[in-house]
């Protein structure tokens, strides 16, 4: 019975570990809906302010549990250093350049009229970007930190990829706009997402460069061509006029992520990874078991 809780070097199994940060995170989740409440009921506005309460939730049940083990965040891909910023604004700029990949793919085929939107403001730009951040922090955190991590080490990095792509695909059902064939398309597009954002944490060892792909993608999304993101209307810089052509090539009202164009850009993007040694080399990965088996002594009997 022993066996079903603990490895062979006597620490929790990866799976129970997992487990108790479901357990913290539903207990935040909790913590945030009362907040939620209290928000609501002093009159505090929306936006940014809301979202950052679902990234502290996810923060703090990530902190618990690294806690419990002894860990540093720089185990969870928070490694806050010189190369950290660097690979960041590099994922942004990455995820910048696919939406403008696919945006002008899908105006070349005539998809697309982009007109500027007469209610643009550069003042939405800085909030858009610091809200669009806050989620990206709180997803990457929370499908591919600490969860990833746990999972990979128990059942191998693709079964973790495929296993967390469904669970990222399936978090988006219940968006506006997911319906018909683009149900399937959208669900294709995040599902893919995924496998990008896992690989990207995979290569460069850091949260970084995910989150800042999430980042720069859906800022440049919404707050800047002003489609959709995963559903979710904004006002943008550009005003997009969708034409009549199907909604599996526009993305319709759920955005370009439910295009076959960007799945397109993600799956180019996913290559690219693939083919990219990055720095999860064996020098690497002779770091990373060494660094785990000191983190081991501080919590294993």
């Amino acid at each position: 019975m022993r066996n079903w809780f603990f490895n062979s070097q006597q620490g929790l199994r990866n799976g129970w570990w997992a487990m108790v940060f479901l357990v913290g995170l539903v207990i935040a989740g909790f913590l945030q809906v009362g907040a939620n409440w209290v928000c609501k009921w002093l009159g505090v506005p929306g936006g940014v302010w809301m979202h950052s309460l679902g990234t502290f939730a996810v923060l703090g049940a990530t902190w618990a549990v690294l806690k419990l083990r002894h860990e540093g965040w720089a185990s969870v891909g928070f490694a806050m250093k010189r190369n950290w910023a660097r690979q960041f604004a590099c994922g942004a700029a990455i995820g910048i350049g696919q939406m403008l990949l696919a945006v002008l793919m899908l105006r070349a085929l005539g998809g697309v009229r982009l007109e500027l939107d007469p209610t643009r403001s550069l003042q939405t730009l800085g909030p858009g970007l610091l809200m669009f951040l806050l989620v990206a922090i709180k997803e990457e955190a929370l499908f591919r930190g600490f969860l990833f991590q746990r999972l990979r080490d128990g059942i191998g990095l693709w079964p973790t990829q495929l296993l967390l792509a469904l669970l990222f695909a399936a978090a988006h059902w219940m968006n506006p706009g997911m319906r018909g064939a683009t149900m399937l398309s959208a669900s294709l597009g995040i599902f893919v997402s995924s496998l990008v954002f896992g690989l990207a944490y995979v290569r460069s060892n850091s949260l970084a460069l995910p989150i800042g792909i999430h980042l720069g993608w859906n800022w440049m999304q919404g707050h800047v061509m002003g489609f959709g993101v995963s559903g979710v209307q904004l006002h943008g810089w550009f005003k997009p006029i969708l034409l009549d052509k199907p909604d599996w090539l526009t993305g319709a009202a759920f955005g370009i992520e439910a295009s076959v164009l960007g799945v397109a850009v993600d799956l180019l993007l996913l290559l690219g990874l693939l083919l990219w040694k990055g720095s999860s080399g064996p020098v690497a990965d002779s770091i990373r078991s060494t660094n785990l088996q000191t983190q081991r002594a501080h919590y294993v009997g």
